[in-house]
């Protein structure tokens, strides 16, 4: 197995996984460790019901687990916008951002290879997937058709949850208004080098997906990252203006040419088509305005951190954020302060 000298972080999000949480912590470790220089794991709760906290305390005490960074988040968030708490915190070269229900922590040396030799994005897909439900299913393929067809990126083959960025494309995320949202599709659609892999492992046991809560996610999702479904209303909006628009002009036409007219008919034509006129130009301009809003406005957080615990033990070869002075310009330094004193006096 190959080692790299670098600094790698590993995300995990987790929810109600007490009783694996140490196994998926302590595998992680053994595998990272293995390979890089350094390493640090990162927890994040996504506002756990049963002991994941007590465990997670635990194991970042003095005689846990190494190189432990945990967040605690007060509520249940999405997994995209849990994965960027983790992902925004990060101060690896290279961060990985890994399922523990469905993705292999034995596939990240394969994934590390790639990024070494320079590439920015690396993807993995894991081709057995867990079962769900007809109707997940059937959500699944319509928004992945839909998003396909107004962002040109299949989400689900071309941008899996299973990634490892580099720091450079980390801070350019960093720069959008709403990074937790974009975070998803961004890696795949920034002009970033990208490469995407596959491997076969036996998922673990998935926890059940909520349709609702995929569709709400999944619409948001879309709206957030393009603005084509608005543009589609704003399009069919004018559509409607002008077409009203043309049907007064042919209304006018008949009543000036034609002499077998219904009695009533020229006017009430006129004002049906006039009144749709003004509603459809009506709606033409305040979508407009709002996608002009849209792009100004700046959400308020998507998440909260209630706790962050970490590791009492550190185990990295660097210090970090740390400049080292050598004896030399330490002695330096103590005898110019000694100089100005002196003058002083």
């Amino acid at each position: 197995m190959s080692f790299f000298p670098c600094f790698v972080s590993v995300v995990f999000v987790v929810r109600n996984q007490a009783l694996d949480l140490e196994k998926i912590i302590t595998d992680a470790t053994s595998v990272v460790s293995e390979v890089v220089r350094d390493y640090e794991i990162i927890i994040v709760d996504n506002a756990s019901e049963d002991e994941s906290i007590s465990v997670m305390k635990r194991l970042t005490s003095e005689d846990g687990i190494a190189n432990l960074q945990v967040y605690a988040l007060t509520k249940e968030v999405d997994s995209d916008t849990a994965s960027w708490v983790g992902l925004e915190s990060a101060l690896g070269d290279y961060v990985a951002v890994i399922d523990p229900l469905v993705d292999s922590i034995e596939f990240l040396p394969s994934m590390l290879q790639k990024a070494i030799d320079g590439v920015d994005v690396v993807f993995a897909n894991n081709e057995k997937k867990p079962t769900h439900s007809l109707g997940y299913r059937a959500a699944f393929a319509v928004f992945h058709g839909m998003y396909n067809h107004f962002n040109g990126v299949h989400l689900a083959k071309e941008a899996p949850q299973f990634r490892l960025l580099s720091k450079k494309v980390i801070n350019f995320i960093l720069q959008h208004p709403q990074s937790a949202m974009t975070y998803r599709h961004l890696p795949a659609t920034g002009g970033f080098s990208q490469v995407r892999l596959s491997y076969s492992a036996p998922p673990k046991a998935s926890q059940p997906k909520r349709l609702a809560e995929s569709i709400d996610r999944g619409m948001r999702l879309l709206v957030s990252t393009t603005r084509a479904p608005m543009r589609l209303v704003t399009s069919l909006s004018l559509f409607g203006a002008m077409a009203n628009l043309l049907y007064c002009v042919y209304v006018i036409a008949v009543g000036l040419f034609k002499t077998d007219v219904a009695p009533g008919w020229i006017s009430v034509s006129l004002q049906q088509s006039g009144m749709f006129f003004l509603i459809s130009l009506v709606l033409f301009v305040l979508g407009e305005y709002i996608l002009h809003m849209a792009s100004l406005s700046n959400e308020a957080p998507l998440y909260h951190v209630a706790q962050e615990m970490t590791s009492s033990k550190v185990t990295r070869r660097e210090k970090l954020n740390i400049e080292e002075v050598s004896a030399y310009s330490k002695r330096n330094t103590n005898s110019d302060d000694e100089q100005v004193d002196n003058a002083n006096v």
